[in-house]
């Protein structure tokens, strides 16, 4: 495999220099993902934080992220998933998430890490899912993802959604690809991307302005990153793959996973659950934390990028 470079907005990303690379999955999706390496001449590198994101993420958002583990001896990395970022967009309006299946994901995590391996990235790996990401990572566990350890940002291994809503995403879901509209928004969901289209006060995301401003600059100054809300495709998709992991057992890995107590985006009931059954696991509330919880306050973001480094150096050995 001959990688080819591809864009990276510095300008938005806020973080150390980074190196961004075109990689095409097995089905001709083109994916992109970001790394950026430490200078070796200040320290000796401790190893790589895979970073799987959410949905409607790109990988410029956690460059703010990349310079907290550069700090702390550790390289990353950051991939824009099918459908997201400047990855190959799946339907059009380009603003609509969408994605065919849930196993696709997968193929991306296969392409980008036969790059990594190409690239020869610092070991050991260790994996951070958020939300969506988390979702993905825990499948990429089970699938035998090379990393010495797991750790989650408020992930998806349910959605939050009201009794009455998931009973008709379920039964508008089964309907929508074989009546042909999969493809659409979901019903109540914005064709405008969350932070445009939400005021900070009383925001789902962070309590801290200033980390809502840097995702806002990011929108309005690199508007082709966007992305918006779901397709009732994505919703129906999204559920049928938290279904099939709630009943599967705990990887054997060891596992740290960030919760905010004012999560309100994700199904709080299911991680609490995941991770009551996990021997190796450890779960940590956030207080006051939203659901960006590696973009809340400084004393949390601290807290939480000194958890991960301690987490990761105990098991790098």
């Amino acid at each position: 495999m001959t990688l080819q470079s591809a864009p990276f907005h510095h300008d938005v990303a806020e973080g150390p220099e980074a190196n961004a690379y075109w990689v095409t999955a097995d089905d001709g999706v083109r994916l992109r993902f970001a790394h950026w390496p430490l200078d070796t001449s200040q320290g000796p590198v401790k190893g790589t934080v895979l970073l799987f994101p959410g949905r409607t993420e790109y990988v410029e958002k956690y460059g703010r992220a990349a310079a907290d583990f550069a700090a702390r001896g550790y390289e990353m990395i950051a991939i824009d998933w099918r459908g997201q970022g400047l990855a190959d967009r799946m339907v059009e309006p380009r603003y609509v998430g969408y994605v065919e299946t849930f196993d696709d994901f997968q193929r991306d995590v296969k392409a980008v890490l036969a790059a990594l391996n190409e690239l020869d990235l610092p070991k050991p790996w260790h994996l951070l899912g958020h939300s969506m990401g988390g979702c993905i990572g825990l499948r990429a566990l089970h699938e035998g993802l090379p990393v010495k350890t797991a750790s989650f940002s408020a992930p998806m291994w349910g959605i939050g959604l009201a009794p009455y809503l998931r009973a008709a995403a379920w039964a508008v879901g089964a309907l929508s690809k074989p009546l042909g509209f999969g493809a659409r928004l979901s019903p109540s969901t914005s064709p405008v991307t969350l932070v445009l289209d939400q005021p900070f006060d009383d925001n789902t995301l962070t309590k801290d302005p200033d980390m809502y401003a840097y995702m806002q600059r990011q929108m309005t100054e690199q508007p082709d990153l966007a992305l918006a809300g779901p397709a009732i495709n994505w919703v129906y998709e999204a559920l049928k793959e938290c279904k099939t992991l709630r009943a599967k057992p705990s990887p054997d890995i060891p596992c740290l996973t960030f919760l905010g107590t004012d999560e309100r985006i994700v199904h709080t009931g299911d991680i609490h659950d995941r991770m009551a059954r996990w021997p190796n696991g450890t779960l940590d509330l956030i207080e006051d934390g939203e659901h960006e919880v590696l973009m809340e306050v400084p004393d949390t973001r601290t807290h939480i990028f000194d958890a991960c480094a301690a987490f990761y150096d105990r098991h790098n050995a």
